[in-house]
Order: structure tokens, then sequence, then C-alpha cells
């Protein structure tokens, strides 16, 4: 069973940065892993994915601020956000996504950690 434990969100203020964590038990190198957020009466979003290889992918409102790795050996992915924005303020969660085949996917998510980002 996949368990993501997110860490490192809280109140920063506009231009500032911040670091998120995820730490995961259950994965497996090959799986692909992300960063969503979601503010109140908005669907998810997507914010940066990390493929196996380290192939990235990020949300045309984050690129060039948010970096997003991953330490295969310790399971672990982070977002590193700078210059943050007061829209980027929501609840950021981690998330795992695995497609053994090109029948099967399955998603597996954190419980969330708020960022705020006050002007």
């Amino acid at each position: 069973q996949v368990q993501l434990v997110e860490s490192g969100g809280g109140l920063v203020q506009a231009g500032g940065s911040l670091r998120l964590s995820c730490a995961a038990s259950g994965t497996f190198g090959r799986d692909r892993m992300g960063w969503y957020r979601q503010t109140p009466g908005k669907q998810r979003e997507l914010v940066a994915t990390i493929s196996s290889r380290g192939t990235t992918n990020y949300a045309d409102s984050v690129r060039g601020r948010f970096t997003i790795s991953r330490d295969n050996v310790k399971n672990t992915c982070d977002l590193q956000m700078n210059s943050l924005k007061p829209e980027d303020t929501a609840v950021y969660y981690c998330n795992v996504y695995r497609a053994p085949n090109v029948e099967t996917s399955t998603n597996f998510w954190g419980q969330g950690t708020q960022v705020t980002v006050s002007s």
C-alpha cells in the first residue's frame, strides 16, 4: 500500500520561498511522482510532475519559479517554490501515479499541506 506524507507548508510573504517534501512508502522507482494543488471551489490542478527517469513537467503558472525533484533511494519528492505569489495559496497534495501497463493506472494522494502566501 502506498502512503504519502507531506510536510513543509506554511505562511510566507509574497516573493518568499517554501520547500515542500513528500515522504513515500510502498512506492517503486518507476512510479511517476508529482504535486497538485487545490483551492476552495476549484478542481485540483497539476503543479509539477517528475518521471522515474527525472523528466519534469510544470504548469505554465509555476514554470521558472518552482522546481520538482525526487530521490529514489530515500523515496522522497520535493517541491522548491520560489518567488511565491498570493495566487499560489492552496492546499498542496503529493501524488504518485502508477501505471504498470497501458490498461491499468492508479493515483495515490497524500493528506495535503496548506500553503498561504500573503500580499
